[in-house]
């Protein structure tokens, strides 16, 4: 672990804790050597073998990039069993705290984001994490985009790393090729820069929604409102610009970077500059409050001391069962609430959709020993915003919840994969037969027994289970209302013939 006043391999002075994320910490130093003021990212001890690759990767990736748009990075090492990367320090703020700006300032940072994706591209390199957290805006107005954590090359070995507390991407920023786990190039990122300029103008996502199947789903079929439908007097341009940028097919969209830079230039016709800086400025957070709830005080109570221990995270409350968990988050409004599925007398699955109404901005990070895709996908459609299993260690639930809390979306080893396939079968043509949209449409409209189903769509009263077992079967649900919802959701049937029939 690293300390304060503590020179890795003798050179580089660690002085000042700056930021931390889930896998790294961030702090101020001093290349002893040079005598220069450096940022200096350590790897937390005890990560995921894959964490360490992806660090290694970030690093390698970030040497061949030397842009005025691009933090530089200028040492990697290890001291003992500290990982570090040495990169520049950059002054300035996020860019989410520039959300929502006039349409010219858009313009004109995005025009710079472009030029220092071309360069990255040129070089061979994917960034796959285009999002406002991963950009910094100096106060010279100078973008410098970092975290090429998830950077891959262009060449064809784009072998996916996942693992326990990995994210893929993020929900709302990615592309749809990304979100279907389908072979990238470019033009992903440069969809993902659309995304980020929708939001700087309208300031709101193009594609949101309560759960994160629900977003990508968005992000594969939906098109996203006009910005000038939210926003008076928005450029026609800069418009045209944002939605070839959230075209659906990569072909459609821009075919490089700088393409699309040049179009954001023309907009106001003022091109970018890039300038140089220094100093990246120190954030504090508050302690992250949280609720626990498993049934096993056996894991409960030693997980609820290492939480307080991290010296983030105080626990405001512990719970037995759904309806504890249900009462302690209606009485706490916890930051992150963890979240055992299988619980006496309600489960999590069954509270955690009454938890999303009675504490709304809670972030519920599910930590569970059931790893079958059913279970994934209907915690993450009911409002879950992570999930990780108990055999991820005690600093990765940490980690986890922190990722959570910042609105990350995490998910454990295995869990990614399985979301994945599931997008890919959501993705494929419809596969109910007429009779299972009809019986599903009335399951929408509110018709609950099976023979009112049967009388309204003059059918025997028998069929209807069948019909109903086939379309859950088929679309991998519990239920008939999930499967109702899921087919409204994937536009199987329509929301118009549901009203007519209780019209």
């Amino acid at each position: 672990m690293v300390r304060l006043g503590q020179r890795l391999n003798d050179r580089y002075l660690v002085e000042e804790l700056i930021g931390e994320g889930a896998t790294s910490a961030v702090y101020r130093g001093t290349d002893t050597v040079l005598r220069r003021a450096v940022a200096i990212k350590v790897l937390h001890p005890h990560v995921h073998a894959t964490t360490r690759q992806r660090f290694e990767q970030e690093a390698q990736a970030s040497a061949k990039l030397n842009h005025p748009n691009i933090m530089m990075i200028f040492d990697r090492g290890r001291d003992r069993d500290d990982y570090y990367l040495v990169v520049e320090l950059v002054r300035g703020k996020p860019l989410y705290e520039y959300i929502p700006c006039n349409p010219e300032t858009a313009a004109q940072l995005g025009s710079q984001i472009c030029l220092a994706l071309d360069y990255a591209h040129r070089a061979g390199i994917i960034h796959r994490d285009i999002k406002p957290a991963n950009i910094y805006v100096t106060p010279e107005n100078t973008i410098k985009i970092m975290d090429f954590g998830l950077a891959i090359p262009i060449d064809g070995s784009q072998k996916r790393l996942t693992a326990h507390g990995s994210i893929i991407g993020t929900p709302a920023y990615l592309s749809p090729e990304q979100a279907q786990g389908k072979p990238l190039d470019p033009r992903t990122d440069l969809y993902s820069l659309g995304v980020v300029l929708y939001e700087m103008v309208t300031g709101q996502l193009p594609f949101d929604a309560d759960d994160i199947t629900s977003i990508l789903i968005q992000q594969v079929n939906k098109a996203p409102v006009p910005p000038s439908q939210l926003v008076r007097d928005l450029p026609h341009s800069l418009e045209a610009v944002i939605l070839k940028a959230l075209e659906k097919k990569p072909e459609q969209r821009f075919s490089t970077a700088l393409e699309m830079a040049a179009a954001l230039d023309a907009v106001f016709k003022q091109p970018a500059a890039s300038t140089g800086a220094v100093t990246m400025e120190a954030r504090s957070k508050p302690r992250i409050r949280a609720v626990l709830a498993d049934d096993h005080p056996s894991l409960r109570t030693p997980l609820a001391a290492y939480l307080e221990l991290s010296g983030e995270i105080v626990v405001v409350a512990e719970a037995g069962d759904g309806y504890e968990a249900i009462e302690a988050c209606r009485q706490h409004q916890p930051d992150v609430l963890l979240l055992d599925l299988n619980m006496p007398n309600l489960s999590g699955l069954d509270a955690l959709p009454q938890i999303k109404r009675l504490s709304p901005n809670s972030k519920v990070l599910v930590l569970t020993a059931r790893d079958e895709t059913p279970y994934i996908m209907r915690a993450l459609r009911s409002g879950a915003n992570g999930y990780i299993l108990k055999t991820a260690t005690e600093q990765e639930v940490v980690s986890a919840v922190k990722d959570v809390y910042e609105g990350s979306t995490v998910l454990g080893q295995g869990v990614a994969e399985r979301v994945v396939e599931g997008l890919r079968s959501m993705d494929r043509s419809d596969p109910l037969n007429e009779q299972e949209h009809a019986v599903l449409r009335c399951v929408a409209a509110g018709f609950e027994e099976n023979d009112q189903i049967a009388a309204r769509l003059g059918i025997e009263e028998s069929s209807v289970p069948r019909l109903l077992k086939n379309a859950i079967d088929k679309l991998g649900v519990k239920s008939r209302s999930e499967a109702a919802l899921m087919a409204l959701r994937a536009g199987w049937i329509s929301m118009e013939d549901v009203r007519n029939l209780t019209g």
